[in-house]
């Protein structure tokens, strides 16, 4: 099995700002303060959602759904004390399709979840991960 190494650079752009990403590509900025960028923790959730988002698209369009929306909230519920991390994630899907039901949405975010998101599956593994399903 081939090791796979991702790399990204970050650069200090003064306060609690950074803009970081992969050479070659647009930077993001992050803002440690959370004033006029995402936080760093905010980005996580962020980089949770649209893991997840984008393996529910491709097993949504396997199962042959027409997907016309997908919206996601995701709430991350954090510790009091440092290291203020993260101990539990809830996604709140919106589904919109010809074709989607309950039972193909839900099974396209357990497989998400649980088999195919890199973001959530390098979380700790204490980490409580839920979520809620619309389908409109």
């Amino acid at each position: 099995m081939a090791v796979r190494v991702a790399e990204v650079s970050v650069s200090w752009q003064g306060g609690l700002r950074f803009v970081g990403g992969p050479a070659g590509r647009p930077g993001v900025l992050v803002d440690g303060e959370s004033k006029v960028a995402t936080s760093p923790v905010e980005l996580l959730l962020v980089s949770a959602a649209t893991c997840a988002a984008a393996d529910v698209v491709i097993i949504l369009q396997k199962q042959r759904v027409q997907l016309t929306a997908l919206d996601i909230v995701v709430r991350g519920t954090r510790r009091e004390m440092e290291p203020r991390r993260y101990t539990a994630i809830t996604y709140a899907f919106t589904v919109r399709g010809e074709g989607a039901d309950d039972i193909k949405v839900r099974r396209a975010i357990d497989l998400s979840i649980e088999k195919y998101c890199s973001v959530v599956a390098s979380l700790a593994p204490d980490i409580s991960v839920n979520y809620d399903v619309t389908i409109a």
